[in-house]
């Protein structure tokens, strides 16, 4: 453990170097170019081949300890929130790291370089992939629509589309820890969530002068927005049911009634029953909208994140790792499932996982106070500990690991079938089929 612990300090400079980097240079899910760049040109000079998926950001490599075991992923995330608000965001997109993903790829260059010093890997067994993975913030959907509609991307977030193009077959675990201003920390779990697209559809015509000619769009979403609040107190509490829709398009000039409004939303929730039955209940409700005042609704649903579950087995590496590398610094176990969303939801449907939080950020997460305070902690102090998570499970023949991958029981069967449940959640179309009789039809 402590050669481990000496190997991150080696690499300290290298570390420090690759954080500021990144933050300096943000940028949303799928648009990580130079992020994507540096993480590689710091991955090749250390000695990695690298194996990169076609026309996209990120990357996967793999270290061998030449005994057999299981093979670990240890990730990191590229990509940016946008907060333009933030000091330091780039003033062109509005792209911030106020997520702590910029600490996360700072260890986990550290832990790619201290797994190249001499003797590290002599106490382990089996394989470590590491991992650069894009787009784990679910934003800016009309952009990623395109993407997938040019048959660039199969999915909105970068886990299932990589582990739909390959580049996890063969894994058998995985970990991620992400940056927080709080303690470390390890929950139960967290939310998963369907995101929408939502276009409401009247008729333009002069807004002054003949605004019976008319079908406001604005107006029906109003309304829709009203009824899904209307409904909140419905969703179950066991459920973590969340609705935060926004709109993104409001009209065109102020002289015209609104003929087409744009709004975007996830339907967050605990398990795929809930989030299913919430997002059928908020379809109906902004439906119910679009028809009360003659307007038509499209709503798209889109797969975001499965909900996560961390393997307790895993928890309790984490909890010892944690005593290890950072005994000055007590690990919170929180039973609790947190109200925010991963992608590492999407994994743990077929292997067990586990993400932790570390420390060394101030600030609002996704606001514009957010910063990496203390980046010894952040990203040198948490690649030791992960480094140590990996010794755990590795260390003696990797009997750990083997026992937690033996004893798991996944949602899914496998990859296929995960991926075949996430194409099923796909949905699209108008909502709205008026008939010439005055009636209409609708589909929820």
């Amino acid at each position: 453990m402590q050669n481990m612990i000496n190997a991150v300090d080696k690499h300290r400079d290298l570390i420090l170097k690759t954080e500021r980097f990144i933050w300096q240079h943000p940028e949303t899910g799928y648009r990580e170019e130079k992020t994507s760049g540096y993480m590689k040109e710091v991955f090749t000079s250390l000695g990695y081949e690298l194996q990169c998926p076609d026309n996209l950001t990120g990357f996967v490599a793999r270290i061998e300890t030449g005994r057999p075991g299981p093979e670990l992923l240890i990730l990191g995330e590229l990509d940016s929130v946008m907060c333009p608000s933030h000091p330091e965001a780039n003033p062109e997109t509005g792209a911030v790291h106020a997520c702590g993903h910029n600490a996360q790829c700072a260890a986990l260059v550290g832990i790619a370089a201290a797994l190249r010093e001499p003797g590290v890997l002599d106490q382990l067994s089996g394989s470590i992939r590491l991992c650069a993975v894009p787009a784990e913030e679910l934003l800016e959907l009309e952009y990623r629509s395109q993407l997938r509609e040019e048959g660039k991307i199969r999915y909105f977030v970068g886990k299932p589309e990589f582990l739909s193009r390959g580049l996890f077959d063969g894994v058998d675990l995985a970990f991620m820890v992400h940056t927080s201003s709080a303690v470390p920390a390890v929950q139960a779990g967290s939310v998963g969530c369907i995101a929408k697209r939502i276009a409401y559809k009247g008729v333009s015509a002069h807004a002054g002068g003949a605004p019976w000619d008319g079908r406001n769009a604005l107006y029906a979403a109003s309304c829709g927005l009203n009824a899904v609040n209307a409904i909140r107190e419905t969703f179950r509490e066991q459920d973590i049911i969340r609705v935060h829709p926004i709109i993104t398009h409001g009209g065109d000039v102020v002289n015209a009634i609104p003929e087409n409004v744009q709004l975007e939303s996830f339907v967050r929730g605990s398990g795929f029953e809930g989030i299913a039955a919430a997002n059928r209940r908020v379809n109906q409700a902004l439906t119910g909208a679009a028809l009360s005042l003659d307007n038509n609704i499209e709503i798209i649903d889109i797969p975001g994140y499965a909900p996560l579950r961390n393997d307790q087995q895993m928890k309790q590496v984490v909890k010892e790792a944690a005593a290890i590398a950072m005994p000055e610094l007590p690990l919170y176990m929180d039973d609790s499932i947190g109200s925010g969303s991963t992608d590492m939801g999407d994994l743990s449907c077929i292997m067990p996982v586990v993400h932790p939080y570390m420390p060394g950020a101030v600030g609002t997460t996704h606001g514009n106070d957010y910063y990496i305070q203390n980046p010894e902690l952040a990203c040198v102090t948490c690649a030791k500990w992960q480094l140590v998570m990996a010794a755990l499970l590795l260390g003696d023949g990797a009997e750990r690991a083997k026992k937690i991958v033996a004893e798991y029981k996944p949602l899914f069967a496998g990859k296929q079938e995960y991926l075949a449940y996430l194409d099923s959640l796909n949905a699209s179309g108008d909502r709205i089929v008026y008939t010439e009789d005055g009636t209409a039809q609708v589909r929820l």
